[in-house]
């Protein structure tokens, strides 16, 4: 499917490819320009926070505009900011933290001072979220909680200065009342965090353990009890976001370029008319996750919120990356197996496999398949139990 910009949308198409052209470092490490590429994006007119509206400094984009930042950055080498901040917390602050939270967060968040992490899996709560039993105990005087629990699969905690934290504060009424937003530095007294290495030996998730850690009560988001309401958003948010279909469509492109130069028996990989018939299956499939992903931004040009489309998004776009990923360890054979030591076959080998083993994961965060597929049988297919 095509999708035909208007005059303004292409000028801005435009735009962007320019600034990508003279701002993107070239042949040499990005992660040495970072602060350069941030500035230039902050420069730009709040490019640095694209998804952030005007009256906190974004650049107020549309959705058709935010579709060609994410369409014409997938084929790049970017410095990357981790999303917990500047994507995930950052909007609910400013919808529903006071004058005084906007002032003191956003802008470390804006100029990546403070790394975020997400409290809100558990050992018992992680696909059924709502069950959690991290406790916080407001104190006499009421100047602060006091937090007791632990947290589970918590992205990249050990790099991380401060969390957000779903906490129970009441456990009377139904599951997802007396949930509490809570804010904290992770270096207080009585936060243990504990490393836990996923398939490939990779350590970026963790185990935190709270014990009597004390939060001030100025660092709750909203209303205590209804930090349910606050976190369904931001879920809504995230899952749209995870279904990375325009970084699906750029690897795409680059596995067919890849195995042009592979060789499969007396033929290319290329030609294998079973391979073949998997990469024009895949494709077929993506394209039509895309044309979802338009009618669902469609729907928010029009003021609308992603709603159950992010949990379709989601499912889809994750089940595109997982056999995306399937098909590169497939071009490269038993190449693959020698992921992590002395590089050998094609060059895509070792880091096919890298993206295979942690692409497992990505069915089961931000809501494992089986709740997407709950959540579209009631909402979008009507079925109840």
């Amino acid at each position: 499917m095509e999708m035909e910009f208007t005059k303004e949308e292409k000028a801005f198409q435009q735009e962007v490819r320019d600034f990508l052209d003279r701002h993107l470092p070239k042949g040499q490490d990005i992660w040495t320009k970072r602060a350069e590429w941030f500035q230039a994006l902050k420069d730009k007119g709040g490019w640095d926070v694209p998804k952030w509206p005007k009256e906190f400094g974004g650049p107020g984009w549309s959705p058709v505009q935010h579709y060609i930042w994410e369409a014409e950055t997938s084929n790049h080498a970017m410095p990357i900011t981790l999303p917990f901040g500047q994507v995930m917390l950052a909007p609910i602050i400013m919808r529903y933290g006071s004058k005084e939270q906007q002032e003191r967060f956003l802008p470390d968040i804006r100029d990546n001072k403070i790394n975020w992490c997400q409290g809100y899996s558990e050992p018992g709560a992680g696909s059924d979220l709502a069950a959690l039993k991290t406790k916080a105990e407001l104190s006499a005087d009421g100047s602060h909680y006091t937090v007791n629990g632990t947290k589970i699969w918590t992205t990249m905690a050990h790099m991380a200065d401060w969390i957000f934290c779903l906490t129970r504060t009441d456990s009377s009424g139904a599951k997802q009342e007396g949930v509490t937003f809570l804010l904290f530095n992770v270096k207080s007294p009585g936060v243990t965090i504990k490393p836990i290495y996923t398939l490939g030996n990779s350590h970026h998730v963790n185990q935190v353990f709270f014990d009597n850690v004390e939060v001030p009560v100025e660092n709750r988001i909203g209303e205590e009890g209804k930090g349910w309401t606050y976190a369904k958003g931001l879920l809504q948010h995230e899952r749209s976001g995870l279904a990375g279909i325009s970084r699906s469509i750029a690897a795409l492109d680059k596995l067919k370029r890849n195995v042009k130069s592979v060789k499969s028996g007396d033929e290319m990989q290329i030609e294998d008319p079973t391979f073949k018939r998997k990469l024009a299956q895949a494709e077929i499939e993506l394209r039509a996750l895309e044309f979802a992903e338009l009618q669902s931004m469609t729907a928010a040009q029009a003021g609308g919120e992603p709603g159950s489309a992010s949990s379709i998004l989601k499912l889809v776009g994750t089940q595109m990356q997982q056999r995306i990923q399937e098909l590169t360890v497939e071009a490269a054979g038993v190449y693959a197996l020698n992921w992590g030591f002395k590089k050998a076959g094609p060059k895509f080998s070792k880091t096919g496999m890298e993206s295979y083993l942690f692409g497992r994961a990505a069915t089961v965060y931000g809501g494992c398949s089986e709740v997407q597929k709950d959540v579209i049988a009631k909402k979008v297919l009507g079925i109840r139990n």
